[in-house]
């Protein structure tokens, strides 16, 4: 155990050394919801920032009324941070009564001993959530070395929202197959991308430097994306025990050199730094916006005639990626708030059709199949996508690490041509090997 708590105050430190790099684009203060009683509230951390955080907040006011003797303070921070002050927590012994995180974080903290098992909450072990309610992933994903911890919410994932009236505009089929190859995606990004003076990409007369209508953008989130198009051209992120760090393959460099090519050579997508894509695809500026089940509600809020659509395909097979948020008690809960928060897993559990409203794919597979894809169109398309061909993040007790401080700065740097693809992956692998060989 001492060996545990040890190396969770080394991450503890590299976690606040790298949070002034997390800030640069996220702001770190809290969102705090205070609802119901305070005779017994619990404290509830998550990272739903997100337009499906309405939606959370809608069932925590369901929920507080539901059960009038426990109240709520939740508190929402941007994942990285929310993980920096998570470990501090752990590591003074003030962590709060329940976290949400993404599933692939369970293996660093279920190693630290930290978090409870909760196996006595399924079927199996005696309790009310049905083991096989879950799909073999999510099941899988919700185990640390053979033992249960979580308890999952959802499915969620990358898919792309498309303009509908753009693709009309350019003679193109909203609701036609959509390509399955780089060159094919290409070309129908440049139809798409628009200069001031109406020619598009693919004219001899585009003027690259007064776009007024992007096709594509590569901004938001290039780690997931990396991941899926790394998996289209048959490449990981580790080898396949797990020991090396593979990103700088041959696959990896062509998976990146895709997307840094759509905005630096084909110049169909905008240079990642300074540019909101989710704002740019609100005001009618991006035509295909690679985004996650979570954007459901902001699509929504909008004035754009658009629909979801399955992640793009750049390589030989079809890969999205897609996680599990997983709700996660602490080791040292217990008595009356225990007994609430296994209150609060079993509500929430049993209203997941609720949270489909955000967009997010509910975690129980009795709830995915009653959603009617008139009502849910986005949960359908893309949680059928997850299920043919989803691909997981890498799990293992430093898989933070090897994103914030290996992976993301130099997607970021290749991206927005302050490194060559190639360079940037180098230096990438290297850093990343180092975390992995520390872990070990």
């Amino acid at each position: 155990m001492k060996g545990n708590i040890f190396r969770l105050f080394v991450v503890v430190l590299l976690a606040i050394l790298a949070l002034p790099f997390a800030a640069v684009a996220q702001d770190a203060d809290p969102v705090i919801t205070d609802l119901g009683t305070d005779d017994l509230k619990l404290t509830f951390w998550h990272g739903l920032g997100g337009s499906d955080g309405i939606t959370m907040n809608e069932m925590l006011v369901n929920f507080v009324d539901q059960n009038p003797g426990i109240g709520v303070s939740a508190e929402l921070l941007p994942w990285a941070t929310l993980y920096a002050k998570l470990q501090a927590a752990f590591l003074a012994g003030t962590p709060p009564d329940v976290v949400l995180m993404h599933a692939s974080e369970l293996s660093q903290y279920a190693s630290y001993g930290v978090i409870r098992p909760l196996g006595d909450m399924y079927t199996s072990g005696g309790g009310w959530l049905p083991d096989d309610d879950l799909a073999p992933p999510t099941y899988a994903g919700m185990h640390y070395d053979g033992v249960l911890y979580g308890i999952p919410l959802d499915n969620h994932g990358m898919g792309q929202w498309i303009n509908i009236d753009h693709f009309e505009a350019a003679g193109l089929d909203p609701d036609g197959p959509m390509p399955t190859s780089f060159e094919g995606w290409v070309e129908l990004f440049q139809q798409l991308t628009l200069d001031a003076n109406g020619n598009n990409a693919a004219s001899d007369d585009f003027d690259a430097e007064n776009v007024v209508q992007w096709g594509y953008s590569v901004t938001r989130y290039p780690r997931v994306m990396y991941i899926a198009h790394l998996a289209q051209h048959g490449g990981s992120l580790v080898n396949e025990d797990g020991t090396a760090i593979t990103v700088n393959s041959e696959a990896g460099i062509a998976a990146l050199q895709n997307n840094y090519d759509l905005v630096h050579k084909y110049k169909v997508s905008p240079v990642p730094a300074g540019f909101d894509a989710w704002q740019g695809y609100a005001s009618g500026v991006v035509s295909v916006l690679p985004t996650g089940t979570w954007f459901l509600n902001f699509a929504n809020s909008t004035d754009i005639n658009g629909k979801a659509i399955a992640f793009n395909q750049f390589g030989a097979e079809p890969a999205a990626w897609f996680g599990m948020h997983s709700f996660f008690v602490p080791a040292i809960l217990e008595g009356e708030r225990f007994e609430a928060v296994e209150t609060f897993l079993k509500w929430i559990s049993e209203n997941q059709a609720h949270w489909a409203t955000s967009g997010q794919v509910p975690a129980l597979l009795s709830v995915q199949a009653s959603l009617d894809p008139e009502e849910f169109p986005s949960n359908v398309v893309l949680g059928a996508s997850f299920s043919d061909h989803g691909v997981l993040d890498f799990s293992s007790t430093v898989t933070a690490e090897l994103y914030q401080m290996g992976l993301e700065p130099e997607l970021n740097a290749a991206l927005n041509d302050q490194k060559t693809v190639e360079q940037a992956l180098n230096d990438a692998a290297e850093r990343m090997q180092a975390i992995l060989d520390r872990a070990e």
